[in-house]
């Protein structure tokens, strides 16, 4: 493959699972500074890697969300404690569901949701994952952890979110 097919070919894949670097970013940015420097933060790092992605070991998309989080996870550890964190808003809800508006605004969701933005890196990445329908097996392959640890820690998520839903209900918030 020459040179020029190699880019085409890398062209191609990232325009055709774009979507994932998107969700990424906007999971993990503060700001829509933010966002746009983590996707091409993201985008330089699928570039750099391509040369050794084997499609024999995994789908295109499970090494994207790899090297996506990968960068996304490095740089908010890079932030300082008090920046690590932020409740997801409105622009988050729309980059994780597909770039799609979000036609009601449902109090449950949102809550759902800035629970969520209080996670640490990796948990977020987890729970994404998680939404997107990924199974325990390409979770544990993205994340390089075992799916019994991918299934003992979404199982703690859950109950720490759903006990924060029932605190947050029972006190009106």
């Amino acid at each position: 493959m020459t040179g020029r097919q190699h880019q085409q070919r890398f062209e191609s894949l990232l325009h055709e699972h774009r979507g994932i670097v998107f969700k990424v970013a906007g999971l993990y940015s503060r700001s829509a500074a933010d966002r746009d420097d983590l996707v091409q933060e993201i985008g330089a790092q699928l570039w750099r890697s391509f040369g050794g992605y084997d499609p024999a070991r995994a789908k295109f998309s499970t090494w994207m969300y790899r090297i996506a989080l990968n960068v996304a996870i490095s740089q908010a550890r890079r932030w300082p404690d008090a920046d690590r964190f932020e409740p997801l808003d409105t622009h988050h809800l729309e980059t994780v569901g597909g770039g799609e508006p979000i036609a009601e605004q449902d109090e449950r969701l949102a809550a759902l949701y800035a629970f969520i933005g209080q996670l640490d890196p990796l948990n977020r990445a987890l729970i994404l994952l998680y939404l997107e329908d990924r199974s325990y097996a390409e979770i544990a392959d993205v994340l390089g952890i075992s799916e019994t640890n991918v299934a003992t820690k979404l199982g703690r998520i859950k109950q720490k979110l759903r006990g924060q839903m029932i605190a947050a209900q029972a006190t009106g918030a």
